[in-house]
C-alpha cells in the first residue's frame, strides 16, 4: 500500500501540469503582455483599391458641371411657365454622373 502511495506521488510530480504548479514559470505574464503590446501596435491591414482614373474622373466632374449650369437655366425656364424637354433627361444623367463619381471617390 505504502509503494502504490509513493507511485502515485512520483507519477503526480513527474507530471506536467503539476510540475508548473499553479502559476506560471518566471517571465511568462510578462512575454505573454509583451506579445499582447506587439500586437496592438500593428495597425489593420489597409486593403488597396484599384487606381482610379483620373482623367476619367476629371472628365465626369466637368460633365456634371455644364450639366448642372444648363439644368440652372432650365429651371429659370420652368418659373416663366415653359418645361423644357430635356431637362428631366439632364437630371438623371446628373444623378448618374453623381453616383460613378461618389463610388469612385470614397474609400
Amino acid at each position: 500500500m505504502r509503494i502504490s502511495i509513493l507511485l502515485f506521488a512520483l507519477l503526480l510530480s513527474a507530471s506536467p501540469a503539476f510540475a508548473q504548479g499553479p502559476y506560471p514559470p518566471d517571465g511568462q505574464l510578462q512575454a505573454d503582455h509583451a506579445d499582447r503590446e506587439f500586437e496592438k501596435s500593428i495597425p489593420p491591414l489597409i486593403q488597396q483599391r484599384p487606381s482610379m482614373d483620373f482623367a476619367k474622373v476629371k472628365s465626369d466632374a466637368d460633365q456634371l458641371l455644364i450639366l448642372s449650369q444648363s439644368i440652372h437655366s432650365g429651371v429659370d425656364n420652368v418659373g416663366k411657365g415653359m418645361l423644357p424637354k430635356d431637362l428631366i433627361d439632364k437630371l438623371k444623367h446628373m444623378e448618374k454622373l453623381s453616383k460613378r463619381l461618389r463610388s469612385e471617390l470614397t474609400p
